[in-house]
């Protein structure tokens, strides 16, 4: 449990327990964090040592009014020693190791000075987590994440909670960009992935599921030659997937996927884990050759990613 944090309890109503503190956000205020993924029916007494008055207007700082609303706070401000703060820059395409040896060394004197580092890796991407307590925190998490920012340049996607969708949607949104899909492998995961952006609709145009070689030729214009000489897993077909979806759609950006989900289908030139992503736009079509050996639903998540990641690369 964090230094300094509150254990929520969990009640008959809300069986999970909750964690509250406060921390210090880069703007200097102090703002108090429930955990958002639990509600509590509080015991008074098991709150009533650490607050003594309401402040009755749901203040933005008061965990109380925050957590079981003002009506029931018999409480005020969340006690807190020092100020806390926090960073997390996400990173894909790199591994745990290599960012640890990128930026460790050179974040020595800022370890020195009162920085935790803390690294959470997950397929195909990297978190890291700057935080600080005291009074120097603020300085120290600005001057560990520009350090941190220049090391890892384009491979640091977003930071705290974004995920690599919402950027993408974000920067196509802001370059005034459309997205068309052709799924294969993924079966609707990318798509999936996008519309849980709020905005989507804004960039995304639309795309297929052509699961088989039928429907890539009927709906995206795979030629039958292609197929015949390529197979269905190929960069040419990824190719003509990705062109075909951005002909059809007229948009901008159009990404394209096809590959071996597994567990069976591979080959001794195509083990399963193979899988192409091809992305179309004005400066043609460029096509990747990936191996993601996990089973089928993180073969789909992390080939979603690396799609993802791919056309993000092209925005920034």
């Amino acid at each position: 449990m964090p230094e300094g944090a509150i254990v929520l309890p969990k009640s008959q109503r809300h069986p999970r327990p909750g964690l509250a503190m406060e921390i210090q956000t880069f703007g200097g205020r102090s703002s108090t964090t429930p955990n958002p993924n639990s509600s509590w029916g509080l015991a008074e007494l098991a709150l009533r040592k650490q607050w003594s008055s309401c402040c009755q207007v749901r203040a933005p700082n008061c965990v109380r009014c925050l957590t079981i609303g003002s009506r029931h706070c018999s409480g005020a401000k969340f006690p807190l020693a020092a100020p806390f703060v926090c960073r997390t820059l996400r990173t894909s395409g790199i591994a745990e190791s290599l960012v640890q040896e990128k930026i460790a060394a050179p974040l020595g004197a800022l370890v020195a000075a009162g920085l935790e580092i803390g690294y959470c890796a997950r397929t195909g991407q990297v978190d890291v987590r700057l935080s600080a307590r005291g009074a120097s925190s603020v300085k120290v998490v600005r001057e560990a994440e520009a350090i941190v920012q220049k090391l890892l340049g384009a491979q640091i996607y977003g930071f705290d909670d974004e995920t690599i969708e919402a950027v993408v949607v974000r920067l196509l949104t802001k370059r005034k960009k459309t997205l068309a899909l052709a799924e294969s492998c993924t079966g609707g995961c990318l798509a999936h992935r996008v519309t849980n952006v709020p905005g989507a609709s804004v960039v995304f145009v639309g795309g297929w599921v052509t699961y088989s070689n039928e429907a890539k030729q009927k709906f995206l214009g795979v030629r039958a030659k292609t197929l015949a000489a390529h197979g269905a897993v190929s960069e040419a077909v990824a190719r003509e997937m990705a062109g075909g979806a951005r002909q059809q759609t007229g948009a901008d950006f159009a990404i394209a996927v096809t590959g071996i989900a597994g567990p069976g289908g591979g080959t001794k030139e195509k083990p399963v884990g193979t899988v192409f992503i091809g992305l179309a736009g004005a400066f043609g079509t460029v096509v990747e050759r990936r191996l993601n050996c996990f089973e089928r639903e993180t073969f789909k998540e992390v080939t979603a990613g690396q799609a993802l990641e791919m056309l993000r690369t092209r925005l920034v």
